[in-house]
């Protein structure tokens, strides 16, 4: 038992002092009277905090700047909504994963949607399946467009579609991709190439195609859904990383191009989120990589990134970093501690390069 306790019960006690302990009753007695008096300090100290949060003077400024901050919330969030109902938007990539998650939360919130993928029968059944929900607004029934963002030529021919559904398009969300594994020495520049079209020159010619009828009416909004590795490079993922962070580039260079056109740019960089990227990304020779990885199946889910890629557009961000706490901080390390960063890195190309050989 604790001494502080045992001292009540010193006096009924039966004790005598043995040798070296004429002092324990008078220690006791001191370290009792200690923790009386800390006590007490503790409790006037209480009393005096509530005293100052309950006087006339505190309670009425921290209601006020409680309701001014619920205020705040509301009307941005009634902006939020008033902006995204009605808008037209277009998606890339919205057959599945992100994409289609994407197209589910904006119809839901009343925008007028074009859903673009190579696969028409997917689009159809995705169209089919977001006109019966049900939803808590009016709702539009989406037009599909067909065509592969790797493909230059087909384009130019897709925007003018894109534009004939709708008359203009509000808001653009690049959001078509493809991901990649392997090493630097064992990949061919033609898979480099494939995976840049893919997730670099198709956005950016399709943006290239849509801006101007955007800078016409003066109003759009251009969002691109890049990546964390757009930010950091993790190693055995080279092309992905090259084409993601190409595109935070360009897309940060038209914010500021497009600022005197009243045209808003959003980058948004995403961890893992569980979708089938992994599966479907491309291997050093070209071949489908056919595994989940372990962080893709332990990511977040698309369900709950696409309700933050809503709110980021809807609240017209900049720059969006959709992470778990480990990404973020990494893109911290790089820029203040890099050598640490790359040390980090290559300690995680040995254990990956060595877990591939075993």
């Amino acid at each position: 038992m604790d001494p502080i306790n045992l001292a009540p019960c010193l006096p009924q006690a039966k004790w005598s002092p043995g040798p070296g302990d004429q002092g324990w009753p008078v220690m006791l007695c001191q370290v009792l009277k200690e923790s009386q008096k800390c006590t007490r300090r503790k409790s006037l100290l209480k009393v005096r905090v509530m005293d100052f949060i309950t006087s006339t003077a505190i309670l009425p400024l921290l209601f006020g700047c409680l309701g001014i901050f619920g205020l705040f919330r509301l009307l941005q969030w009634i902006r939020m909504k008033a902006y995204l109902r009605k808008a037209v938007v277009v998606i890339t990539g919205a057959t599945s994963g992100l994409g289609k998650e994407c197209a589910k939360v904006f119809y839901a919130a009343g925008a007028k949607l074009v859903l673009c993928g190579r696969n028409g029968e997917a689009l159809e059944e995705l169209t089919r399946e977001l006109t019966t929900s049900a939803t808590k607004v009016q709702t539009h029934k989406p037009y599909t467009v067909t065509f592969d963002l790797a493909d230059p030529g087909a384009i130019v021919a897709a925007a003018a579609e894109i534009l004939q559904c709708f008359g203009h398009v509000d808001i653009l969300v690049n959001n078509a991709g493809i991901s990649y594994r392997g090493a630097i020495m064992d990949t061919t520049l033609d898979v480099d190439k494939r995976v840049m079209e893919t997730n670099y020159f198709g956005p950016v010619a399709l943006t290239k195609a849509l801006l101007p009828s955007m800078i016409r009416r003066r109003q759009g909004h251009v969002v691109a859904i890049s990546s964390v590795q757009g930010k950091i490079s993790v190693p055995f993922r080279s092309a992905y990383a090259a084409s993601k962070h190409a595109t935070q580039a360009f897309f940060d260079c038209l914010r500021a191009e497009m600022e005197q056109y009243e045209i808003e740019v959003t980058v948004i960089s995403p961890g893992y989120i569980h979708t089938n990227l992994s599966l479907n990304a491309v291997t050093a020779d070209g071949s489908r990589y056919g595994v989940m990885d372990k962080t893709t199946a332990q990511g977040r889910s698309p369900v709950e990134v696409a309700q933050d890629v809503l709110a980021a557009v809807g609240k017209k961000k900049k720059d969006v970093i959709l992470a778990d706490l480990l990404p973020s901080l990494a893109i911290y390390l790089r820029t203040l501690a890099p050598g640490l960063f790359f040390s980090l890195m290559a300690s995680r190309a040995r254990k990956e390069r060595k877990a591939k050989n075993s």
